[in-house]
């Protein structure tokens, strides 16, 4: 049967009528969850005594290091190594100018040599000198021996005894002078040692063993006293020094162990340091305090890159959970708590983690009970089966079990 066009809004109110009546006199099922129960392994929040760490950022710097300057002013002729190259001790690096110095060498060995020849001369007119006394001597005795028999003249006596006078004075005289030669001889080989060490400050050689990491000259440069022309590294040790707050300099000594990261072309690298050195001065300005970090032996570490150091501050309580305990969907961190025989899902502000263990800011309390390793798929309400809990460890020390 046809039904005109204008008769279908009341059929619709009264089926849209009867449907509503209809659905008020029956409530809708509850829903069951048919899901079996989730078997999973719980932690109980604990309150831990943590120390407020701080990260504090500075530089790798090679324990040994030396900048080689220049001693004399000359005109830089060679530059023997560049930048990376490894060194040996006493290697020459650097070749100055040296024709002046070699000239002023040559006429200080030169000045010796007619030194060591005066002196020569000096030991020989003594040694003259000394027999000429020795035969004025005997000859005194003996003329003296004769004038006491009445064989010889006084006149001769006179005579012999002038000799003897001039015999000594000749020999004090030759004394003199090659106690002078010898003097003279040594002023002019400590000359010609002054000579040739100044000659030998032309070549700028290794101090120790390493790697050239700076050159600052280049052939031909005018080198003046002082001037830096090398940075060489020992590349047996690095540490990083970094700068702490007075007061958090206060809660840390020499030999204890830190977390350090450090910055390289390859990416992030941790190792842990030794606190090797505190100053005992504090920089007036920044009010700062310089903390050297031993690091241990890293391929690839070189002076000058970035590093962090987590140094440890004032100790505080705070809630600890396994890291594990932890999912992540991006930034949102959230935990699983067991409420009776249900899960529930809760957010949480995590601290830092260390050794596999996380500080809880906020969102969870001590004794809480939290899923230590949620199953993929636990979602929240669902139906768990627990088994014994486990007790979170405290950074450094081991976990135990209820």
């Amino acid at each position: 049967m046809r039904i005109p066009r204008g008769s279908w809004l009341p059929i619709v109110l009264i089926s849209a009528s009867a449907a509503a009546c209809g659905g008020g006199s029956h409530a809708p099922a509850a829903e069951v969850d048919t899901r079996p129960p989730a078997d999973v392994t719980t932690v109980r929040a604990a309150l831990a005594e943590q120390p407020d760490v701080y990260e504090a950022g500075g530089v790798v710097r090679a324990r040994t290091s030396a900048t080689l300057v220049a001693r004399i002013m000359a005109t830089v002729r060679e530059v023997r190594v560049a930048p990376g190259d490894r060194v040996r001790a006493g290697q020459p690096l650097i070749l100055l100018d040296d024709r002046d110095l070699s000239a002023n060498a040559r006429g200080a060995r030169t000045a010796g040599s007619a030194a060591e020849s005066a002196a020569a001369a000096a030991a020989a007119e003594r040694e003259a000198a000394v027999a000429a006394l020795t035969l004025a001597k005997t000859t005194f005795d003996r003329v003296s021996s004769l004038h006491a028999k009445k064989s010889a003249t006084t006149s001769e006596l006179d005579q012999a005894t002038a000799n003897l006078r001039a015999a000594e004075a000749r020999l004090a005289g030759a004394t003199a002078h090659a106690a002078a030669a010898a003097q003279s001889l040594e002023s002019a080989r400590a000359s010609g040692e002054a000579a040739g060490v100044v000659a030998s400050y032309a070549v700028i050689a290794a101090p120790f063993d390493g790697v050239v990491t700076e050159k600052l000259v280049e052939p031909g440069t005018m080198a003046a006293p002082g001037m830096p022309l090398l940075r060489v590294d020992d590349v047996k040790g690095f540490r990083l020094e970094v700068r702490l707050d007075e007061s958090r300099a206060a809660f840390v000594k020499t030999d204890d162990d830190v977390p350090v990261e450090i910055e390289g072309p390859s990416g992030v690298q941790s190792v842990r340091g030794t606190l090797s050195e505190i100053a005992r001065a504090v920089d007036s300005d920044a009010r700062a305090v310089l903390v050297k970090v031993s690091l241990p032996e890293v391929e690839g570490l070189r002076s000058g890159m970035y590093g962090r150091a987590s140094i440890p501050g004032k100790p505080r309580k705070t809630v600890m959970l396994p890291e594990g305990a932890l999912v992540r969907r991006g930034q949102v961190a959230s935990v699983f708590v067991v409420d009776q025989d249900r899960v529930r899902m809760r957010l949480v502000s995590p601290g830092a983690t260390r050794e596999g263990v996380t500080e809880i800011l906020a969102g969870v309390t001590e004794g809480d009970v939290v899923v230590a390793a949620p199953p993929t798929g636990l979602v929240d309400g669902q139906r768990v089966r627990t088994s014994a809990s486990a007790t979170p460890s405290r950074p450094g020390t081991e976990g135990g079990r209820e």
